[in-house]
């Protein structure tokens, strides 16, 4: 898709720049205890700040339902937005009416302005065009930088997009650079890595998958359904029983497309859940009707290891194994560094995101070295999904 970004901005000193941010990050006792989201939006803070804009951050925080919780306030917030900015921020404790108009006009050109969360208003979340409006009113040009929140389609990302000039911030570019170069014009072969718990919380993006890539290896409990549909006995091991049917119309999909699934070909079985439990790697016909699947074994792990090598691009979401627990760890941790070299050789463009893919890329110390990781969790999966997402839908040039 094409895309105003900040480049298509010109002279904007003295504009008030209306730039929706993800500003949810964890708090504990009044204080931020992971700055990782602030951090991201840093760089279009600045940029915009420098021209000599008015900067005016609109974000939303927690799930307080169109009521005004304190808990769920982003005053505590501010203060951690300046010290990593390096410059005052200021706060205004409403994103519409009087209070916020009244703070956007003290301000001075490349000043910057926190506004309350835009979910303290029951119209951001229902799109309401009469909050949209007021959100607007408020701002000359208006930037996205929340690709995290560009699923939904609320006042502050989809909205207010329509009544005011609409550009990308650095970091929903960047986001979106990538995941053009994954899925929307990669260069082939491509290869998906999909695990996780069940098929069932995934079956949209199996389904679009199977269209878009030429390998799709399949790991971590849902791995076991289709081991099952296949008629392999997964003895005590996480599996949706009932979703054979499912796991065998994505193989027969897949067959069809001409994609090249990869199910484990030997298995690490425990009979009980628990760091450094007694374990045994096995072939697939010999499973202990009491045991576990808890990882892959070695040879899984080196036909992963051989798909990498071959693929160009590279999807992931979801772990190989229980990566959580050790020894259990070891085939994610051990495909996940692999990739990394890889693609610190320039021999790979990998591409990840999702909550638990995250954790598990940091656990094996390769995230840094993987070409994007996006820690936006449902807006990656629904892209994955290949479902149009209206904030940035909202975008288009």
């Amino acid at each position: 898709m094409a895309f105003n970004t900040l480049d298509n901005l010109n002279d904007i000193t003295g504009k008030r720049v209306l730039v929706r941010v993800d500003l949810n990050v964890p708090m504990d006792n009044g204080k931020v205890t992971d700055t990782t989201r602030i951090e991201r939006v840093l760089p279009t803070i600045r940029e915009l700040s420098e021209k000599g804009s008015k900067v005016v951050l609109l974000a939303h925080f927690g799930r307080p339902k169109g009521e005004r919780v304190a808990s769920m306030s982003l005053a505590p917030v501010a203060p951690s937005v300046s010290r990593l900015l390096g410059k005052a921020v200021g706060f205004a404790d409403d994103c519409i009416g009087p209070v916020a108009s009244d703070a956007i006009s003290a301000m001075s050109n490349g000043d910057v302005l926190l506004l309350e969360n835009t979910r303290y208003h029951k119209g951001e979340e229902k799109n309401d065009p009469a909050f949209a409006e007021a959100l607007a009113a408020n701002g000359d040009l208006y930037v996205n930088d929340a690709f995290s929140a560009a699923h939904r389609a609320h006042g502050s990302t989809e909205g207010i997009a329509k009544l005011l000039p609409a550009y990308a911030g650095r970091t929903m570019q960047v986001e979106l650079e990538a995941l053009s170069s994954a899925l929307g014009e990669p260069v082939r072969p491509v290869l998906a890595v999909v695990g996780g718990a069940k098929v069932s919380s995934k079956i949209d993006l199996l389904e679009n998958l199977v269209s878009k890539v030429d390998m799709l290896v399949i790991g971590g409990g849902m791995a076991n359904t289709f081991l099952a549909a296949k008629g392999v006995n997964v003895g005590k091991s996480l599996c949706e029983h009932d979703l054979a049917d499912t796991a065998n119309r994505i193989m027969s999909a897949a067959n069809a497309a001409n994609c090249e699934i990869v199910l484990p070909a030997d298995a690490v079985v425990a009979r009980e859940f628990k760091a450094g439990a007694e374990n045994e790697t096995v072939s697939l016909d010999a499973i202990p009707a009491d045991g576990m699947i808890l990882d892959v074994g070695a040879a899984s792990i080196q036909t992963v290891a051989s798909k990498i090598d071959t693929a160009k691009t590279l999807v992931w979401n979801g772990p190989l194994g229980a990566f959580e627990i050790e020894p259990f760890d070891t085939a994610t941790v051990a495909a996940a560094k692999h990739a990394a070299a890889n693609t610190k050789a320039g021999k790979l463009n990998s591409v990840a995101g999702g909550g638990d893919t995250v954790a598990a890329l940091n656990h094996a110390g390769a995230a840094d070295d993987f070409s994007y990781v996006s820690t936006a969790g449902g807006a990656f999966l629904e892209w994955l999904e290949g479902k149009e997402l209206p904030g940035v839908k909202a975008l288009e040039a």
